[in-house]
């Protein structure tokens, strides 16, 4: 008994030593992020005074710091919420039951979006451009000139497909809707791409933005936000009814400090974010959006060389079409569920799913993956995952062009 249980033990230690996957795990998907250890160090204390006191004071210095970083003088709505409850607050702010609005669609997270109005009484008209392609402005043009009533009262565009990777030109858009003339309001889901991929709210005519807080805010999931500017306030005002816990009004603009969250404030969240708007106003916003491009055109250029050798193909084909947070691929299925296997335990590193691409329970799932590269991210964590992927490739035999870390070294040396 004793000698079977020694051998036991041996074996089970052997498996064990053959991983390389033990210290700090590394989560390379598109969101949840890495949150920074500032971040958690700023939520790590005891609970707050809720009715007086620095708290107070602090979150009023959010509401500007946040408004920065969307690029805007608008006003800003906080909610105890995820990406879909910014979504649902946008449209209870602007839409009535039977409204129209236009949805564009570049991967899951456009239908997302669409499906949500239509659970709540809207008129869905969809654009689908697929999911290798951004949204064409000339086709929103065309949908909205052939709107004559304006019926139309807003437009959904997805500014980065987290389940492609697919990012759209706003300013583009907003222009092929003045040059329609059309009144509709323009809707931009930034949920992946704020701080992360350029984004100009004021610049490019965007009225209303949704984004939430686990992506290029570096923070735990739990808060959304909305973006409004004065067009969009004056359609919420001429609404007959708003549900009072998403009505953005007086969380924009509080007499009393429970109104910015209609009720208990979510105390550690909003430590975390005062630390989070700090790390991105130290660098500048300009300096954030030029490190996450120069990390995304290092795993595109080992993602190409990998991609000449063998089957790995990078979603989106034209690189001025692709997000900088996060970088949809494929392989033959089932390659890509493989892979990620093997880094997840062998080298404690977890890619995203292929979200959207195929359905779950269809074999063609196990062909997509992707790579989160948003928020607090550096080039040693990078090249790290790059790495692994090229160490995964290896030992499941994956065919592959050689030379893919030095071709991501050399962007990261030079830029």
């Amino acid at each position: 008994m004793s000698g079977s249980g020694s051998s036991g033990t041996q074996n089970s230690a052997a498996q064990n030593n053959s991983s390389l996957a033990g210290g700090r795990s590394y989560l390379a998907i598109p969101g949840p992020s890495v949150v920074p250890d500032a971040v958690l160090n700023a939520m790590h204390r005891a609970s707050p005074n809720i009715y007086a006191g620095a708290l107070i004071d602090m979150t009023d210095t959010l509401i500007p710091d946040l408004k920065r970083v969307a690029r805007t003088k608008a006003h800003v709505a906080i909610y105890i919420a995820n990406g879909h409850g910014a979504w649902e607050a946008a449209f209870a702010n602007t839409l009535a039951p039977g409204d129209r609005v236009l949805a564009l669609a570049t991967g899951r997270f456009g239908h997302g979006w669409a499906e949500m109005a239509h659970n709540m009484g809207a008129e869905v008209q969809m654009l689908d451009f697929g999911r290798t392609s951004p949204i064409d402005p000339s086709r929103v043009e065309e949908a909205l000139r052939a709107d004559k009533d304006h019926n139309i009262k807003a437009v959904l565009a997805t500014h980065v497909d987290t389940s492609t990777s697919a990012l759209s030109d706003m300013a583009a858009i907003r222009a092929a809707i003045d040059a329609a003339g059309h009144p509709a309001l323009l809707m931009a889901d930034c949920i992946a791409s704020l701080a992360c991929d350029r984004f100009e709210m004021d610049a490019w005519g965007v009225d209303v933005v949704v984004t939430g807080s686990q992506k290029g805010l570096m923070m735990p999931p739990g808060l959304g936000f909305v973006f409004f500017n004065d067009k969009a306030a004056e359609v919420r005002r001429k609404l007959d009814r708003v549900s009072p816990y998403w009505d953005w009004t007086l969380r924009a603009q509080p007499d009393q400090f429970y109104q910015y969250f209609f009720g208990t404030a979510p105390t550690h969240h909003l430590y975390g974010l005062r630390a989070a708007l700090d790390m991105i106003h130290d660098e500048g916003i300009e300096a954030v959006w030029a490190r996450h491009d120069r990390l995304a055109r290092a795993i595109w250029a080992a993602c190409e060389v990998w991609a000449e050798g063998g089957a790995l193909r990078i979603n989106m084909s034209d690189p001025s079409h692709r997000s900088r947070a996060v970088t949809a691929l494929s392989l033959p299925a089932p390659g890509a569920s493989e892979l990620r296997a093997w880094l997840e335990q062998n080298a404690g590193i977890t890619l995203g799913v292929g979200l959207g691409m195929a359905e779950p329970d269809d074999p063609a799932w196990h062909g997509f993956f992707r790579i989160g590269h948003m928020g607090h991210v550096n080039a040693q964590m990078v090249l790290g995952v790059l790495g692994s992927i090229e160490a995964g490739m290896a030992a499941l035999d994956i065919p592959r062009g050689q030379g893919a870390i030095g071709a991501a070294a050399q962007v990261i040396a030079k830029g």
